[in-house]
Parts: C-alpha cells; structure tokens; sequence
C-alpha cells in the first residue's frame, strides 16, 4: 500500500486544481494577457506543485521509508537512497 492510499482524494482533488491552472494559463496565452500576470500564474502553479510533492515526499518518508527501515534488510537502504534523490530532485527544481 503506497503511503498516500488514505489521503489519496485530497491528493487528486489537489491535483485536478493544478490542472486547473495550467489550462488557465494555456487560456491566458491565447488570449494574449499581459506577460507578467502570466508568469504570476506560473509561480502560482510552481507553488502549489512544490506544495504537493513536499506533502507526498513527508508521507513516504512517514510511511514507505519507516516501514523498511523497521523490516530492516536492504530494502531499508533502498528506501533511504530513493527519498534522498528524490529531495535532490526537488532542491534542482
């Protein structure tokens, strides 16, 4: 069972709104809006996507992470090695 199972609506429900304001800045190019309205919808976006991934990454570690370092072995590595990267990935983004 993957970490975010029991939160897994609100993580769609947030994702369709992000969604929601790509499309909206889709919309806003063709419509030819002012340059720097647009780029304050795309930090907007970019917010609440870092949003997102640091609510998700937080319950890996509280679940995915947890789990294996308690079951022990080399997944528990793994596990570690993976959450790491992935925080690497998001610092460069």
């Amino acid at each position: 069972m993957a970490g975010y199972t029991h939160d897994k609506d609100e993580h769609v429900t947030r994702l369709r709104k992000i969604e929601g304001q790509i499309r909206g800045l889709s919309r806003m190019v063709e419509d030819d809006e002012y340059c720097i309205d647009i780029l304050t919808q795309v930090s907007a976006a970019t917010r609440a996507l870092q949003s997102f991934s640091l609510g998700l990454l937080d319950e890996h570690l509280g679940h995915c992470v947890v789990q294996a370092a308690q079951e022990g072995g080399p997944e528990a590595g793994q596990k570690v090695r993976e959450a790491s990267d992935a925080v690497a990935r998001l610092v460069r983004s």
